[in-house]
């Protein structure tokens, strides 16, 4: 998004912080660096960048603004609110960003930490035991340690950097796309031309990752639909027909564009979801076998499927800066101890007991979902897969509001007005049509998670805060002794990379040999 000149500005949102450059004295021989003052109001005049010379400030666009809203999990959480920017060169150790931020309702440490849980825990967790039959019984329980304190590591990056910029530019709250686009025009010269780019970038993964979860969930309910529908039923329907059956209420329920009236689905998603899961749990911890007669450890060609499971299920990156911004005491999210941590710590503690379990229960006969090694043909766990489902369903309405309103802002301005709600109906239907046709055409869950964690979570959850951080730390205060910064986040990066590349190949391959082998996802 970009101001034209001469034209209107940008509409600021409530509590936003608005800012008014002033020049004087400018002349063309004379080039004043602009003096840039945040102020709470509505005025708004035009801003001005200069990245030409490193010698001179860099200026953030003052019409920065991301999504307003992130649903995860069946909760709808605030992802970026949208924030008027500005600043001057150098970090004033006097402004705490803190100070200058208007949040309606501010949450508490306990609220915060409840909203984290209710982020982090989805679908995910019922992936959990398939990622361990990628892993080994053992290996799999120590990986997901490693990976899930590495996931909480990069958050904390993230905010880290955040807080810096907030105040070196004087800005009370940034979101996850402003802190990258910010970074590039505070780091390196070079990296400056590319600050649009690594906003767009930023975007457009979310908006890959949100929609390709959009597709699993369709996946997910269509699976589960069917093996209790086939049950009951002499003729056995294929999943790519339950898709489809599945994807044609969804056509009009995604065309509701205010979400106060998506929250009841809200209410019962996380209701099913949570009662599912118990009962599942119980169905998981009955009669185990010894750890003995599981494997601890498979062939590495399997762990690329194992990482990119665990960051799908493991990953809340795009929530964590809506939540810092809502704090009241926005210190406390981060640190030691901190909400985060403590909120982290749990999730992946959860997530290890149920993969562990899960796979120990149930071994190479794993699921993608452990909803479908539950027993066919016993009633109550028949209800638990339909539970869930009907929760994945309702979940899938509000998943789908936050790539819509990337897209929407990014055509909006485009459009006549007079042809703008129409324009907007007809993007969301070709939305649902393309999740449709996407999840029809890869019908098989488990790869579909892994590629999807691998191509979108890696880049976000890991690559990205590592490169931030090189930006922000570019010049004060520097790498530290021996460049330390550098080889770490050099480190994360390439730790990133290597997962996206083998967990996207493992995840075709493993697409290829189920089209060869003519299954495909029909019925089972």
């Amino acid at each position: 998004m970009s101001l034209k000149r001469g034209g209107p500005p940008p509409a600021p949102s409530s509590g936003a912080a608005t800012m008014t450059t002033s020049l004087s004295g400018a002349s063309l021989d004379q080039q004043k660096i602009p003096t840039v003052v945040t102020v709470y109001d509505s005025e708004k005049k035009n801003g001005s960048r200069n990245n030409a010379s490193i010698s001179q400030p860099k200026f953030i666009r003052s019409d920065m603004a991301d999504v307003p809203v992130q649903q995860a999990a069946g909760s709808t959480l605030p992802l970026v609110l949208t924030r008027k920017k500005g600043g001057d060169d150098g970090e004033d150790g006097h402004y705490n960003p803190f100070e200058h931020r208007k949040v309606e309702h501010p949450t508490s440490d306990l609220e915060t930490f409840v909203h984290l849980l209710k982020g982090s825990l989805g679908s995910g967790i019922l992936a959990m035991p398939m990622a361990f039959a990628n892993a080994g019984l053992w290996f799999g329980l120590v990986a997901t340690f490693a990976v899930g304190t590495l996931c909480t590591y990069c958050v904390h990056v993230l905010v880290k950097c955040a807080h810096i910029l907030c105040r070196r530019r004087k800005i009370p709250m940034m979101g996850f796309a402003d802190v990258a686009e910010q970074a590039f025009l505070d780091g390196p010269p070079s990296l400056n031309r590319w600050s649009r780019f690594i906003r767009f970038m930023v975007n457009t993964f979310l908006v890959i990752d949100l929609l390709g979860c959009c597709c699993i969930y369709l996946v997910f309910v269509a699976t589960n639909v069917q093996q209790v529908v086939g049950v009951y039923m002499d003729t056995q329907l294929s999943v790519r027909l339950w898709i489809v059956i599945v994807s044609a209420p969804l056509v009009f329920m995604c065309l509701v564009r205010n979400l106060k009236f998506l929250t009841p689905f809200s209410m019962i998603a996380n209701i099913l979801m949570f009662v599912g899961i118990v009962i599942t749990f119980v169905y998981m911890f009955s009669d185990l076998p010894a750890p003995s007669e599981r494997a601890g450890i498979v062939p590495p060609t399997q762990w690329p499927l194992f990482f990119g499971t665990v960051i799908f299920a493991l990953e809340g990156i795009g929530v964590v800066m809506s939540l810092e911004n809502d704090m009241k005491n926005p210190n406390h999210f981060i640190g030691c101890p901190s909400v985060l941590n403590f909120g982290m710590g749990l999730v992946i503690g959860l997530y290890t007991l149920v993969g562990f379990f899960g796979f120990l229960k149930y071994g190479d006969d794993t699921e993608a979902s452990i909803t479908l090694n539950l027993p066919l043909e016993d009633k109550l766990a028949q209800s638990v897969k339909l539970m869930i489902a009907i929760a994945i369903f309702f979940t899938f309405t509000l998943q789908f509001y936050v790539p819509v309103s990337i897209l929407w802002k990014g055509i909006e301005g485009k459009i006549p007005a007079a042809r703008q709600n129409i324009s907007e109906y007809a993007m969301r239907v070709g939305l649902v049509f393309l999740c449709c046709g996407i999840a029809v055409a890869l019908p098989n869950l488990g790869p579909f998670i892994s590629l999807i964690g691998a191509v979108c979570l890696s880049t976000l959850g890991m690559i990205v805060p590592a490169v931030i951080e090189l930006a922000v730390y570019y010049e004060d205060p520097g790498f530290g002794r021996f460049k330390w910064r550098l080889w770490k986040n050099s480190g994360l990066i390439l730790f990133g990379i290597i997962g996206f590349v083998t967990g996207t190949y493992v995840s075709i391959r493993e697409f290829q040999a189920e089209f060869n082998n003519g299954h495909g996802g029909d019925a089972q």
